[in-house]
């Protein structure tokens, strides 16, 4: 169930499900022309299942590729004499997504490949009719943004560590989202960065879990944060944004 809490995190989902898919795949190394389709199907819901209870904007493309998945996993289990006429041609019920990945994927590629070109290009300046282009020293330990999939992932398997709720003990949990925004925005004021498992302690309740988790995403909405990793699928690193954090406490 969704955190009810006197602060609701608004955060819009900007990445949608061929997104996830793509992120299942690269993370458990699957082959893309011969996708697992059981096993994609029910960690894709798993994802989808945390993403309700965190109650975000989940857009209704979500819906129906889990609906699709699902049909595609229940034709796989029929014996290809079994399947309807219109896969006699194409026997692999997994084709159509497959298609729709790897086209999505060139999009997607593409897009990047023009935004890394569009920062370089703000660092070329002209001198003497010559150009020159300011790479950054070291580009093997620049951190990149993480995706709302990899901190969901992350939550995951905080859920999974937990401790066990006692009857009645929730009811004497007095944490909520602004509390949580408080003290990480603290925490990170002190340290300017912190790993991402910090902001957690260890003897944290379920719910206590879910409202510092809120907590850092309202903050990352807000611009006054930003999650970021070394490498991909590693260890995950807030760092406070501080102009953005000044840009806006002027505007309130």
């Amino acid at each position: 169930m969704p955190v009810q809490d006197d602060y609701k995190v608004m955060l819009e989902v900007f990445e949608g499900p061929l997104d996830l898919l793509l992120y299942l795949i690269k993370k458990e190394e699957i082959d893309i022309y011969n996708i697992p389709i059981e096993k994609i199907t029910t960690q894709y819901m798993e994802y989808l299942a945390l993403m309700r209870m965190l109650d975000l904007n989940i857009a209704g493309e979500f819906i129906v590729m889990a609906a699709t998945l699902m049909m595609i996993k229940s034709r796989m289990l029929l014996p290809v004499e079994d399947r309807p006429e219109m896969e006699e041609e194409e026997d692999d019920p997994r084709w159509d997504l497959v298609r729709q990945l790897i086209e999505y994927k060139k999009f997607k590629d593409a897009a990047i490949e023009l935004q890394e070109r569009e920062f370089y290009q703000e660092n070329v300046f002209g001198l003497g009719g010559r150009n020159l282009v300011l790479e950054p020293d070291t580009p093997d330990v620049v951190l990149q943004d993480v995706s709302l999939f990899d901190l969901i992932s992350a939550f995951s398997e905080l859920l999974k560590k937990a401790k066990p709720e006692q009857i009645g003990e929730i009811y004497s949990d007095r944490w909520t989202v602004a509390d949580k925004i408080d003290a990480i925005l603290r925490m990170i004021g002190e340290q300017k960065e912190v790993r991402f498992t910090s902001l957690f302690a260890e003897t944290a309740s379920r719910h206590e879990i879910i409202c510092t988790f809120l907590a850092l995403l309202e903050l990352i909405r807000l611009r006054q944060v930003a999650a970021r990793q070394k490498e991909r699928f590693g260890e995950i690193v807030i760092e406070a944004l501080v102009e953005a954090a000044a840009e806006l406490a002027v505007e309130e």
